[in-house]
């Protein structure tokens, strides 16, 4: 059974501004898991609100009250109102995902500059893209 030390290379000096760019990316890396998965959640957000405005589309009574979930409570509402109600959060969230969108995308530009600069200088000693499984 043999065993394989790994070895420093001699010819790759991390200054402290190199190993502060790299806990930067690392950083920004981290955040930008955190809003695909908030960017998931507001995108299935959106299309439950879609069903549920096409579900109201199928009511032919106009008098029945439906009950809207506001904050933790549940309101009771005719169906214009839940109409109004349901196209509110729906420009809600649209909002909240275009403001997404674009921190995402200044985060991976950032990203690109810290990414280029690193492999510049390190080449292959450094790997910083993420492992799709």
């Amino acid at each position: 059974m043999t065993s394989k030390v790994a070895t420093p290379d001699s010819d790759v000096h991390i200054t402290f501004e190199d190993q502060q760019k790299i806990n930067q990316f690392a950083k920004h890396n981290a955040k930008l898991e955190d809003y695909k998965d908030e960017l998931k959640v507001k995108e299935n957000e959106l299309k439950n609100l879609q069903d549920a405005f096409e579900e109201l589309d199928m009511v032919l009574d106009d008098d029945e009250m439906f009950p809207f979930l506001m904050g933790e409570i549940f309101l009771y509402q005719n169906l214009e109102d839940t109409k109004k109600s349901l196209e509110e959060s729906r420009q809600n969230i649209k909002s909240d995902i275009a403001s997404i969108e674009q921190t995402m995308s200044s985060i991976k530009t950032v990203m690109s500059d810290l990414k280029t600069h690193l492999y510049a200088k390190f080449g292959n000693h450094i790997k910083l893209e993420a492992d799709d499984d």
